[in-house]
């Protein structure tokens, strides 16, 4: 995890008229958060006019006359239902699983579940204007995560693992405008819920697939994801049917009250209720490009994406006076921003003749860079294969292998051989969907190198399964 500055720390070793740029820099990116902040909330206020918007919210005005889509249609005395014809959508999925390790820091299964509790308005419905929706989860997380009781590593072995607590995650509302071909959306975001996301890689159960080391470890807190959203602005932009384009301005730490190395951002923000806008800021840009090859028949999808970190970071490796810190003891050289660039492609290769829908054969793949004198992760690829629509009759089960390798930089592995250079792993998961809200995933792990193969941790072969339930 990266080590976060100290203000005062850096300062302090600085040359005066240093420190007063430096104090400008940082008190600059601020500002323009802010500014960010309040001008979106004046959007808002500006979009009230009357315009051309639409927006479905997530809300159904009929909810339990189709129980497609929820396992369990729970409704005590129609309240769910009168809350949707009111606007109001409110609903739950809980999520359970189960795995055993071979190998890693010790052999082993672990349980993990979390239960999810979410509200979806129409905000025209309640008496606001069009075009304006409002969304808010929370959840409570239990269980052990296997990962870090019997694998190790920096690639969690699934995406739901986390500390043990019940928390807010997002709370934020969203205008749409012009036919829906603009959005923006304020409040408390989560930058791993829209940004670098491929559809071929959200078949899978590990971490990694989604929100990837390289912006897990190398931003500070772990970055606006998941357990812990921030404060920010999102901005799309549908320009075209075949272009879209999004930008998202954070706040750059979750957690900022984590100053000390060993500090867990999960428990300095134990319950998702600090709201920052103090920090240096997140930029997160990315655009994509649909097309199809075959005359239409086989989709696929190009994004470019990259963001930047305001604030201040140190050399893994060097110290202010270039000695190398692992002999002097002393903190890294003051680095200024951070950043990283990512490209990912989806690509139907062959689809299955008759197909509606577009299944099939389908290729994913995405590729990140970060500098290494600043990051523990400089380098990032995963890739695969999926498979839908393959079984007659079970049009929603979905085969996926994939493979996925996080680089360890040159810097942070000179200064810790036990560091290595690399962790890596290969994931075979299968969606077998029971009914329209309730799925069950078989999942296969084989994991090189733990914690970049550090001393004691062998390599790791894990099975598991996971349950979805919506109701």
């Amino acid at each position: 995890m990266k080590k976060r500055i100290a203000t005062s720390d850096l300062t302090g070793r600085l040359h005066p008229s240093t420190r007063r740029v430096t104090r400008l820099c940082r008190a600059a990116a601020a500002k323009i958060f802010r500014a960010a902040v309040v001008g979106s909330v004046l959007m808002l206020t500006f979009m009230a006019l009357p315009t051309a918007a639409y927006a479905e919210c997530g809300v159904h005005e009929e909810p339990f006359e189709s129980p497609e889509g929820m396992a369990f249609p729970i409704d005590v005395s129609g309240t769910r239902a009168a809350l949707a014809k009111s606007g109001v959508w409110v609903g739950a999925n809980y999520f359970g699983e189960t795995f055993y390790d071979w190998g890693g820091i010790t052999d082993g299964g672990q349980y993990d579940g979390l239960l999810e509790l979410y509200v979806n308005a129409d905000m025209k419905k309640l008496g606001l204007w069009k075009g304006l929706c409002f969304f808010t989860n929370g959840y409570q997380i239990h269980g052990n995560s296997i990962t870090a009781e019997n694998v190790g590593g920096i690639m969690p072995i699934s995406n739901l693992e986390a500390d043990a607590s019940t928390r807010l995650f997002e709370l934020w509302f969203e205008q749409h405008l012009f036919n829906d071909t603009v959005s923006v959306s304020f409040g408390q975001l989560a930058a791993d819920a829209e940004f670098m996301i491929s559809e071929g890689s959200g078949y899978f159960l590990n971490s990694a697939w989604g929100w990837p080391p390289i912006a897990a470890e190398n931003n500070p807190g772990g970055g606006p994801a998941y357990p812990l959203a921030t404060l920010g602005v999102r901005l799309a932009v549908t320009p075209t049917n075949r272009t879209s384009m999004m930008v998202g301005i954070y706040n750059g730490d979750p957690a900022p009250q984590c100053n000390k190395d060993g500090d867990n951002p999960q428990r300095c923000n134990d319950h998702g209720l600090d709201f920052e806008l103090d920090d240096p800021p997140l930029l997160m840009a990315e655009g994509a490009y649909s097309y199809s090859l075959a005359g239409g028949r086989l989709p696929g999808l190009i994004k470019i994406g990259g963001w930047n970190h305001f604030g201040k970071f140190e050399h893994l490796r060097v110290g202010p006076g270039g000695g190398l810190i692992g002999i002097t003891g002393r903190n890294g050289k003051p680095l200024d921003n951070d950043w990283a660039l990512y490209g990912i492609i989806d690509q139907l290769i062959w689809r299955l003749p008759g197909s509606e829908d577009p299944q099939g054969m389908a290729i994913f793949g995405r590729i990140m860079g970060a500098p290494s004198d600043r990051n523990l992760v400089d380098f990032y690829f995963d890739g695969g294969f999926t498979f839908t629509g393959m079984i007659p009759g079970r049009p929603n089960d979905a085969l996926a292998i994939g493979f996925a390798y996080t680089g360890i930089s040159d810097e942070a592995a000179a200064f810790d051989v036990d560091s290595g250079d690399y962790e890596s792993l290969v994931e075979i998961c299968y969606t077998f969907q029971i009914n329209g809200g309730w799925s069950l995933q078989p999942d296969f792990q084989y994991v090189w190198n733990p914690s970049g193969g550090a001393a004691g941790v062998d390599d790791a072969a894990v099975i598991g399964a996971r349950s979805t339930i919506s109701f």
